[in-house]
């Protein structure tokens, strides 16, 4: 039998095609393309491909596969886009079980209609949820909520060998899948912690001139009894047009977020101002798709001290924005930026970090020569929990090639 023939008896032969030049994952080119419709079907995808020894890479709504490093090959890329859909739905026990190809619009939609949300804001247009898991993807109301790790109760995985498994003994399965980037194992379902969906919503406004004037607003927020649901940092660098902005989320009803929200911009005073919508700039990355990414990440108190970091070694101010409150954020660069440029700011930023108490500066995305050019993620990569586990459950190493390292 050949392989497009073993991977059509496992999800019908019209889902299953020879990949085109589009197929692609970060640049690699897939050999085949199949689009499984339900956890069994993805279990017999995998089952045919360990029996070809092939190697496999799973994909949602594919919003975020140049993220991290590329994998070494793609003999099989695995589209989830037919695993849609709202499996099962407590709203009184406030969870919900949601198949991994479901769109996070999708999920939001079904959510409202019950008042009702998941607390997990991404900013990657069309993302699905069993890509945000993977990727452990978060956005602002990380500050108050966490990310995946913290909101997921449980998942179902397609693994190497075909078996569809929620535990594994002697791991947290549930929390090292999230983040792996589709190197344990493909994620069919995901059980969901709930949120009930506040009455209003409240920001809080103020423009900034300096990282240290942020750190300065966002302790004075963290420190205050007022209970901020998110805040975030707009510094968008040279020549943007727009000031520099930090700005706090408060939720709840009507009257206490009004309240909360007015105390907050007393606290941080300097034209501070309440508004009712976020800003432009709220919940989305600085970079657009021709940019290099970096995600940073330390104690909240020493975020700005690697910002001035960054900004040394790139000569220039650098565009930042991200979850101050949480001590993430993202960086934007320009395309054509000197490998040695982008290695001196990668090496600056990180020894910043290990002389005040730890973090990681990680290149995102960037052009593959780039990549090959600068340490891209540096030291401390993976837990030994995650080593072990990606041992017992990809020997072979068929999941994701290459692509450990991002987890």
């Amino acid at each position: 039998m050949s392989v497009i023939e073993a991977l059509a008896e496992a999800c019908g032969p019209e889902h299953v095609w020879e990949a085109g030049p589009a197929d692609r994952v970060d640049g690699v080119p897939a050999g085949w393309v199949v689009a499984p419709g339900t956890a069994e079907e993805v279990s017999g995808v995998l089952r045919a491909a360990a029996a070809a020894g092939l190697s496999v890479v799973p994909s949602g709504a594919g919003t975020k596969l140049d993220w991290g490093p590329p994998p070494t090959h793609v003999d099989v890329l695995i589209d989830l886009g037919r695993m849609s859909g709202v499996l099962d739905h407590a709203p009184d026990e406030l969870v919900a079980t949601v198949a991994a190809g479901t769109p996070m619009r999708a999920l939001r939609a079904h959510l409202l209609r019950e008042g009702q949300r998941i607390a997990l804001d991404v900013a990657s247009p069309g993302a699905t949820l069993g890509g945000v898991l993977a990727t452990n993807e978060a956005g602002p109301l990380r500050h108050r909520f966490g990310t995946p790790r913290d909101l997921v109760a449980g998942v179902r995985v397609a693994l190497d060998e075909g078996s569809l498994e929620r535990h594994v003994d002697g791991h947290d399965l549930t929390r090292q899948i999230c983040g792996s980037f589709g190197t344990l194992g493909v994620i069919t379902e995901a059980t969901v912690r709930l949120e009930p969906m506040p009455s209003a919503r409240a920001w809080v406004v103020r423009p900034v001139s300096t990282p240290r004037e942020v750190h300065q607003l966002t302790e004075a927020l963290v420190g205050s009894s007022l209970g901020a649901a998110a805040i975030e940092a707009d510094l968008p660098g040279g020549g943007a047009g727009r000031p520099a902005e930090i700005a706090a989320l408060f939720e709840g009803s009507r009257a206490g977020s009004a309240a909360r929200a007015e105390a907050a911009a007393h606290l941080l005073g300097g034209g501070a101002a309440v508004e009712h919508a976020p800003p432009d700039w709220w919940g989305r990355y600085p970079f657009d798709a021709d940019d290099v990414a970096l995600k940073i990440w330390g104690q909240p108190s020493e975020l700005f001290a690697v910002v001035y970091a960054l900004r040394d070694a790139a000569g220039i101010p650098v565009p930042v924005r991200g979850s101050v409150g949480a001590g993430i954020a993202h960086v934007a660069l320009p395309g054509g930026i000197p490998a040695e440029r982008l290695d001196g700011m990668l090496n600056a930023a990180r020894t910043v970090l290990m002389a005040r108490g730890g973090g990681g500066c990680t290149l995102l995305r960037g052009p593959a020569d780039l990549r090959e050019l600068v340490e891209t993620y540096g030291p401390g990569r993976l837990t030994d929990a995650t080593v072990r586990l990606k041992l017992a459950l990809d020997p072979e190493e068929r999941m994701a090639p290459g692509r450990l390292s991002t987890c």
